[in-house]
């Protein structure tokens, strides 16, 4: 049995979902050895136990995950493990990223500029022009954009990608032997010849179960760099998007619509809420975000004078992007440890270059 049939396994294993995966993750060098330990050796791991023990040490169903491997093989699917390079790096930094994806397609997951543009099912004319337009004033950006492939507002930011030659991947609810809604199957193959894709964490013949499009919500939120909320009620799907986000530390940006308006409810509630920022188009997204081309004096002088570690230079390349940098940019650019960055943060605050601001936001003095 090789490799990839350990890392499906671990994933249908019962009870071991995306945290205790981390945690066995640490503690062993590969899959395989995972299900070869001793139960004792399981049991003793902190969050683990006697029951996700034994059903390790009990999954017997390889006959399955042997045609989930033909299927990735015959549909030209690529399957991502949380330990792959090619893993999304943003939500990899996430508190529960999913153990394994399985991606078609050709955009790059951890292109530099990826924003997911999300909102609800029964959009107004309005909504639909907001989401064009967005779209297309960000095509200058290179942005790739993300949603849900769902009706309503996901689909119209998908077909405003493609038609402004902007990568854009679907995330699904379910395995990708299906297309759900199948009115959507058109889009999808566009999707993916406009150097687009399709990701789930689902294997085949997962169908698109009500419980599964909050999980898929994660995904959509943590593989991006921030969350655009267009219209949607305060207890729509995209609410529970956005509010991932909020709680993966990512910008939350909602335009927000007329009060009168059910369906612009949900920005509403976000933005007095002070989880979302209030934006009226895309120059307030490149400015939240700090893509906007501002001139800045560097200070060179500095670097004449100080004689910076190769990691302290790499964290000053990053922070100069723009005013203020989250930790999870920052780890993310950098392709630093944690630790190598902690170091090179406080070395330079202690010589007063940089400064932490609250919410574990950094910046050049």
């Amino acid at each position: 049995m090789n490799d990839l049939l350990y890392k499906i396994a671990f994933t249908q294993v019962p009870l071991i979902g995306p945290v205790q995966a981390k945690i066995l993750l640490e503690h062993f060098e590969n899959v395989e050895d995972i299900f070869k330990a001793k139960k004792s050796s399981l049991e003793q791991i902190e969050g683990i136990g006697t029951i996700k023990a034994s059903n390790i040490k009990g999954f017997a169903d390889f006959a399955s995950i042997e045609k989930e491997l033909a299927f990735i093989e015959k549909n030209n699917i690529q399957p991502l493990f949380f330990t792959d390079d090619s893993y999304p790096k943003r939500l990899r930094n996430c508190y529960d990223p999913p153990t394994m994806l399985y991606y078609r397609g050709t955009a790059d997951l951890n292109a530099a500029k990826i924003i997911a543009v999300i909102g609800t099912r029964s959009h107004t004319e309005y909504g639909r022009q907001l989401t064009e337009k967005l779209v297309k004033e960000l095509a200058a950006q290179n942005v790739t954009i993300a949603s849900g492939m769902a009706f309503g507002i996901d689909g119209v930011a998908h077909k405003a990608a493609v038609k402004n030659n902007l990568p854009t991947v679907g995330v699904l609810a379910h395995g990708l032997d299906i297309m759900y809604p199948p009115e959507h199957s058109a889009l999808a193959k566009e999707m993916i010849s406009n150097n687009g894709g399709l990701l789930t964490e689902f294997p085949s013949c997962t169908k698109p179960d009500k419980h599964n499009f909050p999980i898929r919500n994660r995904v959509v939120a943590g593989m991006s760099d921030a969350t655009i909320v267009i219209e949607t009620n305060v207890k729509g799907g995209s609410m529970i998007t956005a509010n991932l986000a909020y709680s993966y530390n990512r910008d939350v940006l909602a335009f927000p619509g007329r009060t009168t308006d059910n369906r612009s409810s949900g920005c509403i509630k976000l933005i007095k809420e002070k989880k979302a920022s209030l934006i009226t188009g895309a120059d307030d997204v490149l400015e939240a975000l700090g893509w906007k081309e501002v001139t800045k004096t560097r200070r060179p002088q500095r670097e004449l004078f100080i004689d910076f570690s190769p990691e302290e230079k790499i964290i000053l390349d990053v922070l100069g992007e723009k005013d203020a940098t989250h930790i999870d940019e920052l780890n993310f650019k950098s392709n630093l440890s944690s630790g190598a960055i902690a170091a090179a943060i406080l070395n330079l605050e202690l010589q007063n270059i940089v400064s932490t601001l609250p919410g574990k936001m950094y910046m050049v003095n």
